[in-house]
């Protein structure tokens, strides 16, 4: 019902009964106006005609009578005579148009002086009255049905007018990027929504060839990356079991396979970020978030100062719907930045039911870099690397519906905590 009020047909409609309601509104208020005015204009011209044939009459006959009928009533008063038959509200009015209430009655009042006699004539106005109101009540009903008229007008109108944005919206709708049999421009005339359609075609040309470039890189740079990597990780599998390296060669070694380890997960996870999610196998994206924490605590411990102690509490053991090497990117950013920062002290990672937390007792981040450490290239004051791990951190939370928050107090510490959708758990 929401996206029905908020529909263009609708507004079109709502916006068409508007219109003629306004229209009406006006209208009748402008004929009301007229008819009220043009009502006292013509009991005025009768009140003067019967006054001036009166005096007419009164003239010829001093004992013509007034006139005394249902709509219009007539006295005449001579200055030191009797006035008994004339209400004294009249005695009172001064030459010229009144209004005037006489039990109860409404009327028009036209008072004349012709030598010393005054001539008063009254006009009932119930009559008018009620012919008034019936007219401003046929107004309201012709108001009424104009609107109705207007918004079925308009309704109708609307339809032909959105009919063509409709259709465009559904093809669009239905338009794949590798979908080459599909012509958006076609059907449509040569006004407005035609060049809509042939924009939206333009685009989807570009789409898909931003698409098949896409592709492209991402296929060589699969191939190109790990092809190498791979040669260099067995590389130094191989060399790890020569027992002929001494202690600091080893080191060296060790460094060199965890670089190449940490490439080849960071290169994945790049390649499945520039691709459009898909729904995957389930054993890929079942993930337990302990088993993730703990393999990354082993994989880094290697950061891990003699001073610092290290404290690791499973509560419980949530699984979420996740690639596992990119919860393992997210979860590896978060450990790392805390043994790396940490020189003495501890390093609490807690996971319950829904939240990973990564306390540790640094140096804590400078209020005026705290909010800017989730954007791409964005390196703080005591940073060594490139600024694009929490960055990388942000973008897959913001694919899998979590939240990163990051609290810190310089001096004392920082405490990062992930919290993960209901939907992925």
């Amino acid at each position: 019902m929401n996206s029905f009020h908020h529909s263009l047909r609708f507004k079109l409609a709502a916006t068409f009964a508007w219109f003629g309601a306004l229209v009406s509104l006006l209208l009748s208020l402008g004929l009301s106006f007229t008819a009220h005015n043009l009502g006292e204009r013509l009991m005025d011209e009768t009140l003067r005609a019967e006054i001036e044939d009166y005096i007419a009459r009164r003239s010829r006959n001093p004992n013509s009578l007034p006139p005394a009928t249902v709509s219009v009533r007539g006295y005449v008063h001579v200055p030191g005579r009797a006035a008994e038959d004339i209400p004294p509200a009249l005695l009172q009015l001064s030459p010229g148009k009144h209004q005037l209430t006489l039990d109860a009655t409404p009327y028009r009042v036209a008072v004349a002086d012709k030598g010393n006699e005054r001539y008063v004539m009254l006009f009932n106005e119930k009559r008018q009255r009620q012919r008034e109101e019936q007219f401003l009540v046929n107004l309201v009903v012709g108001a009424l049905i104009m609107t109705l008229v207007s918004a079925g007008v308009g309704w109708w109108l609307a339809g032909r007018v959105v009919a063509p944005v409709a259709e465009l919206a559904r093809r669009v709708a239905k338009a794949k990027p590798e979908d080459e049999m599909l012509e958006i421009e076609s059907g449509f005339p040569p006004d407005e929504i035609g060049k809509l359609a042939r924009v939206f075609g333009g685009y989807l040309r570009r789409m898909r060839a931003f698409i098949e470039r896409e592709r492209a890189f991402t296929s060589d740079v699969s191939h190109e990356l790990r092809t190498p990597l791979a040669i260099v990780q067995g590389a130094v599998e191989l060399m790890e079991d020569d027992e002929h390296l001494d202690e600091k060669q080893q080191k060296r070694l060790a460094r060199i396979g965890r670089a190449a380890r940490q490439m080849i997960d960071l290169t994945a996870a790049l390649l499945l970020m520039a691709r459009e999610e898909s729904a995957g196998e389930p054993g890929e994206r079942d993930c337990d978030v302990c088993e993730v924490v703990g393999c990354a605590v082993e994989t880094h411990r290697y950061l891990v100062r003699p001073e610092t102690r290290v404290e690791l509490a499973c509560r419980s053991h949530p699984r979420v719907a996740a690639e596992r090497t990119l919860l393992g990117i997210v979860v590896a950013n978060l450990v790392r930045n805390a043994f790396a920062y940490t020189e003495s002290g501890t390093v609490a990672i807690t996971v319950d039911d829904r939240c990973l937390t990564v306390a540790d007792t640094g140096p804590g981040i400078p209020s005026e870099e705290i909010g800017k450490v989730f954007q791409r290239h964005f390196k703080g004051s005591a940073s060594t690397g490139a600024g694009i791990g929490l960055s990388l951190v942000k973008r897959i939370c913001d694919r899998y519906g979590w939240e990163t928050v990051i609290e810190s107090t310089e001096g004392r510490g920082t405490t990062a905590q992930l919290f993960f959708a209901r939907s992925s758990l």
